[in-house]
């Protein structure tokens, strides 16, 4: 199993760099590994940042136009650093009638980032789903594995207290 990146500790990524290149080198020219060289890069980094998408491209020898199709367009690649925690604001039907954008609003707001961002700090990253199939405990806030069902913005200061 590929060891994944641990966002619990700050990642000195220059230090990454000759690793990255190291396994680019593996494969050079071979357009085929281009998910491969990607998904080994995000394991080390947390992310796809443009450096390492130019390496891909000139390293595999495809166009950097293909490797950031590659990168967005796969839900599992990240072009941001990950948070060590990750918010999901639930904003299906239910979620969203019963208040789901004022919690993005007031999450927003309390994080200093946008939907699909990382806090400076890198221990938040604040994104919204479609559904988490709990309608019934609408609106639905995710913390890493955590639920948080009926969730008043008035609440949201007190739930991010519980994580470090």
């Amino acid at each position: 199993m590929e060891k994944q990146c641990c966002t619990c500790v700050p990642v000195n990524e220059e230090e990454l760099y000759p690793q990255i290149e190291e396994f680019i080198n593996q494969h050079r020219g071979d357009k085929n590994a281009l998910i491969m060289v990607l998904h080994k890069a995000q394991s080390l980094l947390g992310y796809l940042p443009r450096r390492v998408q130019e390496m891909a491209a000139e390293g595999l020898n495809v166009p950097l136009s293909e490797v950031h199709g590659v990168a967005t367009f796969y839900a599992f690649f990240s072009l941001v650093p990950k948070g060590r925690h990750e918010i999901r604001v639930c904003m299906g039907t239910a979620c969203y009638v019963r208040g789901g954008q004022r919690i993005i609003d007031h999450l927003e707001k309390a994080l200093g980032v946008r939907v699909g961002d990382t806090t400076r700090d890198r221990k938040f990253s604040l994104n919204e789903v479609r559904c988490v199939g709990a309608c019934s405990l609408a609106p639905t806030v995710l913390i890493d594995e955590d639920v948080y069902a009926q969730v008043d913005p008035a609440r949201i200061n007190e739930i991010l207290e519980k994580y470090e």
